[in-house]
């Protein structure tokens, strides 16, 4: 007897079928519907005034997009259907919801500036993850630079934009001149997400970490999220500040990083 809903074909209809699939084939798709509702959620209770909530919910959405790719491969559960899955809610966590719950809070006392403004940032949002899953297939790309994205990730780019609103939190007030300046960085924020930046993406370091450094490194993890949960929007103001800082480094290592391969090749 056909049921009323049609099979889940995690691989596209392609291959074998199988009559029951197996429950960890679905926690990653299950994880990525929840980032969705946590995003779509998080731009509701922005426009109702809860807007702490809703940067709460939008950073749970960004953090659950984040790792629902690694959650599938960590259990071997990768398949077509889930890779199609966070390719749309990457637009709706990344390029939608911060700039809409920013817009709610400060952006639309800009007027059609501000809304010009998250309409830019969610477009370049979307430019950056075509031109990510594009440049996935690009076989002829030098190993090296594997290490390095090209522009700002989306995830962070995220988290980013909304750093006038953790301003807010800490005292800032959402006024007119605070609106335009928000606009003009929020464009700014856009621009790095379709540039040709090059931001270190750490890939290199694997997944091992020397004895030595791990003691150092849970110390660190806790510490930083004790500070998160003590002083929320001041951590997360930091963080951002210094994720900015630290694409000037990034930029530098790649160029001389750069350098170095083209003496090599040289001497070749």
């Amino acid at each position: 007897m056909v049921g009323p809903f049609p099979p889940f074909e995690p691989h596209g209809g392609g291959g074998p079928r199988i009559r029951e699939i197996p429950l960890r084939l679905i926690v990653p798709n299950l994880i990525t519907v929840l980032a969705i509702c946590a995003g779509l959620s998080g731009i509701r209770l922005a426009f109702e005034g809860r807007v702490e909530t809703a940067v709460v919910m939008v950073l749970l959405a960004a953090f659950l997009d984040a790792v629902d790719g690694r959650v599938a491969r960590m259990l071997k559960a990768s398949s077509r259907f889930g890779a199609q899955m966070d390719s749309l809610a990457d637009i709706v966590n990344f390029g939608v919801a911060p700039v809409l719950v920013l817009y709610a809070y400060l952006l639309d006392q800009a007027g059609a500036i501000g809304w010009i403004a998250a309409l830019l940032f969610t477009i370049a949002c979307a430019l950056r993850l075509a031109r990510f899953n594009v440049m996935l297939d690009d076989n002829d790309r030098p190993a090296w630079q594997t290490d390095y994205f090209v522009g700002v990730p989306a995830p962070a780019g995220a988290a980013l934009v909304m750093l006038p609103v953790y301003l807010g939190f800490l005292g800032i007030s959402p006024e007119g001149p605070v609106a335009i300046a928000a606009c003009i960085y929020t464009l700014g924020i856009a621009f790095l997400l379709i540039s040709r930046l090059p931001v270190y993406s750490g890939k290199s370091s694997g997944s091992r970490v020397r004895r030595e450094f791990v003691m150092p490194l849970m110390l660190v993890v806790v510490l930083y999220a004790l500070l998160l949960a003590s002083f929320t929007w001041e951590t997360m103001a930091v963080s951002a500040i210094l994720y900015l800082v630290f694409l000037v480094f990034s930029m530098r290592a790649y160029q001389r990083r750069a350098a170095r391969e083209e003496a090599e090749d040289d001497v070749e």
